[in-house]
């Protein structure tokens, strides 16, 4: 049942209205923005969509189709985490209620329209449910202030050290076009898809396994970035260096290697502990195929832009070091498959799904294709392995469905 059927069936009324987040993509720039790297990528027009009402007495009340438990509680009196899948909205209203005035909370019913894991899931409830808020507050706010809210959710309340690469492609996205973000000063461009440009769809292979950010090594992976970035610092400090850096030597916190030029970087780079320095490559490497990405795409050059995306998820298996077993198989399918242009997987990689860009002349055959190698080599993910077919679309919003 849709979340409009659940509404009405629980509350005996119609809701006032849907609240749609889409999901988000990332062919190519993955694990670099909360390095303030920049980044390119798609929402596509599988997401979340949340009926809701507004409830005058400031209660919060919501359902999710993908979840058992219910969530609960007042807008003012907002409990601690409590490390289940209400924490985004606990932590979206915590944040909200910083900035303005609630007076209305919300009953709604949640619904997911793809498998959870590596499509932003968490960054699209978000989205979708301060969506509605604003909407029963009389709330508006400017897309940053909608980035940042939804950010701090994550970062301050659940503890999850991303950057904002998910909430940037799912609020900024536009159909049809390629957003390419700066994600130190947010400057941005939507680079609309060429007419000479191959057709293209987006794949999304669900490997049958999910995955909580929280509990990954996602934190750690961060941490061993910054770590970088502060010892090269230091090594440009020592050696002189220092007018070369970005940003100068300072906090452990706030070192990122954005702040620190390439240059130095290939300097500086052996004397770093293997484990970093495979990490720093992994930054460096993917911020020029980003910049390349981006004039392939500007050009209508989809072959290129393709590799590109396949050569990131063999940076991310190799330098940045994620990937469950289930999806590094994907990805080395995808990568022999016919009718690929590329393919990684999405998201932190330690579980959930991979992406692709296919040519639609190929549908079935890759589907078919895919779905025989992977489920013969995993068989035991036989009825939770999922293929979905998507294009791309408009960022956050009010969605009447189709």
């Amino acid at each position: 049942m849709r979340c409009e059927e659940v509404f009405e069936s629980i509350y005996r009324n119609q809701p006032q209205s849907v609240a749609f987040c889409p999901y988000r993509i990332c062919p190519i720039g993955a694990h670099s923005d909360h390095q303030y790297g920049k980044i390119t990528g798609f929402a596509i027009d599988k997401g979340v969509h949340m009926a809701y009402r507004p409830k005058h007495n400031g209660v919060v009340e919501l359902s999710s189709l993908n979840f058992e438990k219910r969530a609960q509680f007042h807008i003012s009196q907002v409990p601690p985490r409590q490390s289940d899948w209400a924490d985004y909205l606990r932590g979206a209203t915590v944040m909200l209620a910083n900035c303005f005035p609630l007076h209305n909370g919300i009953s709604g019913v949640i619904e997911g329209t793809i498998p959870i894991g590596g499509l932003s899931s968490s960054a699209a409830v978000i989205l979708a449910f301060l969506s509605a808020m604003c909407d029963v507050n009389d709330i508006r706010l400017s897309n940053r202030e909608l980035i940042e809210t939804a950010l701090k959710a994550e970062t301050d309340y659940v503890g999850v050290s991303v950057g904002k690469l998910d909430q940037s492609c799912e609020v900024l996205s536009r159909k049809d076009h390629l957003l390419y973000l700066d994600t130190r000063d947010d400057s941005y461009e939507l680079i609309p898809s060429s007419p000479d440009m191959k057709p293209y769809e987006v794949a999304i292979f669900f490997s049958g396994v999910e995955r909580s950010l929280a509990s990954s090594k996602f934190n750690m992976r961060v941490d061993e970035l910054k770590s970088a970035a502060y010892a090269l610092k230091g090594y440009a400090v020592d050696g002189g260096f220092e007018n070369a850096l970005e940003v100068p030597y300072g906090r452990f916190v706030d070192a990122r290697l954005r702040d620190v030029p390439r240059d130095v970087f290939e300097r500086y780079k052996d004397r770093l502990p293997s484990m970093w320095l495979k990490r720093a490559t992994h930054f460096y490497t993917e911020f020029e195929r980003v910049e390349k990405g981006a004039e392939a795409w500007r050009n209508g050059d989809m072959q290129t832009y393709g590799k590109l995306v396949f050569e990131s998820g063999e940076s991310s298996i190799y330098n940045y070091e994620t990937g469950s077993e289930e999806l590094i198989a994907l990805y080395e399918i995808m990568r022999e498959t016919a009718g690929v242009y590329g393919g990684r997987f999405s998201g932190a990689g330690f579980k959930g799904c991979c992406m692709a860009l296919t040519d639609p002349a190929y549908r079935d055959k890759i589907i078919s294709g895919v779905t025989e190698r992977y489920l013969r080599r995993f068989p035991h993910m036989e009825g939770r392995f999922s293929v979905h077919i998507c294009r791309s679309a408009d960022g956050v919003g009010n969605a009447l469905r189709v």
